[in-house]
């Protein structure tokens, strides 16, 4: 067996398969709130975060990015804008169909929070920013 490269990760999305793919990638990214962004007159949403390394080293972590094109609306539940630095911690992409091929992608984030996204197609992309630096270990409380 081979070691995986430790190229930048590079991936683009065009159908629910595709997302899924995206999806497991992008799985326990941490980001901000004010990390997370919708552009109307683009059509686009977007992100940065910080996700695990998981091929080569599930110890570090990459900063990220992601966004989601022809997107038509943005819903938010358990997201908080008024609160710039709270956290969130993604853990799943999911895409339901509406009339083909447009849909619904949907991001659950630890704690209940989701974002739905309303799209014409699915068309995403998300690619790493920077290079592997080691994850930050949660701090123990007395």
């Amino acid at each position: 067996m081979t070691q995986p490269s430790d190229a930048p990760l590079k991936l683009i999305a065009l159908d629910a398969e595709d997302l899924a793919v995206l999806s497991a990638h992008l799985q326990d990214t941490t980001l901000k709130v004010r990390d997370l962004v919708y552009l109307p007159g683009e059509r686009r949403f977007a992100f940065v975060g910080d996700r695990l390394n998981r091929l080569c080293d599930p110890t570090s972590r990459r900063r990220a990015a992601a966004h989601f094109d022809r997107v038509t609306a943005v819903r938010a539940r358990g997201v908080d804008r008024t609160t710039p630095d709270a956290e969130l911690e993604l853990l799943v992409v999911a895409f339901t169909p509406k009339e083909e091929p447009s849909g619904v992608i949907e991001l659950h984030f630890a704690g209940g929070a989701c974002l739905q996204l309303e799209v014409e197609c699915v068309e995403a992309q998300a690619a790493d920013l920077g290079p592997a630096t080691p994850a930050a270990l949660p701090s123990i409380k007395d």
